[in-house]
């Protein structure tokens, strides 16, 4: 027997959940998570006529106000995770973020809902990371791919949903109602995380040798992250990336109303198909795309989303300008499928990179880059740009605001192709 190979072989997974039923549960979290996220976007129209706020107001709820708890939070949230139970970790979030929504239907003025918003920040930020991390000990290499492309259709679903939901009872009743409906089902939801998830064992798909010895260091893990270039390129190029998505989704609903001409009952049935298929599709196409070309060189991971973004620029482009909503949300559908093959290759790299005991802790890190970039950035400088734009005349102030993401989409790009000489270069001394 080869004991070299012996002891550097995967140690054998201890019973728990069956991995099909954990990741059908932990998806549908986030499912839950997305859309309390996308209600302030979805039902953005109503909100503002309600509260009187401007394009700037709306683009700071849902943007960087939101992301100073959501991205900052996750980071002492991945370090505790990674050294206690990361599944009681994830169902505590889960009752903070969706008792804060409730909040957000009871808001009376912006600074009531600015409040209210940055607790479901505070609570979302132990939803994402914890789960990234109990699927890679669910899942081996070579499967992860395809299951972090299912568990990252909640967002999609969770969207579609909300839309379709939001926008129903925009139309025939308070807006204030979907936040409450909604905030008391991931109430219930975060109890059932704890009865139906059982912890995996930590490492448990990963050689001997990576297997911790000792406690994480947080400091030792975070001094890791920000000096290593491979990670930091997947950060940055996701933030970029990101920085499109989020400005873009945060005022979708309000730009295809005001500019496109459609009203509530067609954003509830039509947009909402438009981004669960697109934002779907984007996530399962480039799961199992990573999934089979990873297996023969890491470059996939960067060259997968370089390639996939250069195709969505000009159709993101033509949906801007499209002069009617039909033919805008094709052409949106199409942006959305290749605007999202950077995600599930940006996670399984990660957690590739990094051993076992880090992984909660680095996922939280990358969220923390991407999303305080795009998540923050991105829908706070959009509503910014629509409110200059408007102030000096220009009719069309979102449709001029929204163009001027463009720019971002050459950064991500560049990002990523770096990212690949980068994997190519690495694979090359390996060999």
């Amino acid at each position: 027997m080869d004991m070299q190979a012996s002891s550097e072989a995967a140690p054998q997974r201890a019973p728990g959940t069956a991995p099909g039923i954990l990741l059908f549960v932990l998806t549908f979290v986030y499912v839950i998570n997305f859309l309390d996220r996308q209600l302030l976007s979805i039902l953005a129209k109503p909100i503002q006529d309600s509260l009187h706020l401007k394009d700037g107001q709306l683009g700071l709820i849902g943007g960087l106000y939101f992301a100073m708890f959501y991205c900052f939070i996750a980071i002492p949230v991945g370090w505790f995770a990674d050294r206690t139970n990361r599944v009681g970790v994830l169902s505590l979030a889960c009752a903070i973020w969706s008792a804060a929504t409730i909040a957000c239907g009871l808001a009376a003025s912006f600074p009531q809902m600015v409040v209210a918003r940055m607790t479901v920040g505070f609570g979302e930020a132990g939803g994402v990371p914890p789960s990234y991390a109990i699927i890679a000990d669910s899942f081996p290499p070579g499967k992860r791919g395809v299951a972090y492309g299912t568990y990252n259709l909640g967002p999609p679903i969770g969207a579609a949903l909300g839309i379709a939901f939001g926008a129903s009872i925009a139309e025939h009743f308070d807006w204030r109602y979907a936040f409450i409906a909604i905030g008391a089902v991931g109430v219930v939801t975060a109890i059932l995380v704890k009865l139906l998830v059982r912890e995996p064992v930590r490492g448990a798909f990963d050689p001997v040798a990576a297997q911790p010895v000792d406690k994480v260091d947080f400091w030792d893990t975070v001094g890791m992250f920000f000096t290593h270039k491979v990670l930091m390129l997947v950060a940055l190029g996701g933030g970029a990336t990101q920085f499109v998505t989020y400005g873009l989704g945060n005022f979708a609903v309000l730009f295809l109303m005001r500019e496109k001409g459609m009203v509530f009952s067609e954003i509830a049935l039509w947009y909402a198909l438009a981004v669960l298929i697109g934002m779907g599709s984007g996530m399962v196409i480039s799961g199992r795309i990573i999934d089979r070309l990873s297996r023969r060189s890491r470059v996939v991971y960067a060259m997968g989303p370089a390639l996939s973004l250069a195709v969505a620029l000009p159709f993101y482009v033509a949906f801007v300008w499209a002069p009617g909503w039909p033919l805008a949300l094709v052409l949106l559908t199409v942006t959305m499928i290749l605007n999202y093959f950077y995600l599930s290759a940006s996670v399984a790299l990660t957690q590739e990179e990094v051993r076992p005991d880090q992984r909660v802790l680095a996922g939280a890190l990358l969220l923390l880059v991407m999303n305080f970039i795009g998540l923050g950035l991105g829908p706070t400088y959009v509503g910014w740009a629509s409110d200059w734009f408007a102030a000096h005349g220009h009719a069309h102030s979102l449709q001029i605001a929204l163009y001027t993401l463009t720019p971002f989409y050459l950064v991500a790009i560049l990002l990523f192709l770096w990212l690949a000489r980068i994997l190519s270069t690495e694979g090359k001394v390996a060999a």
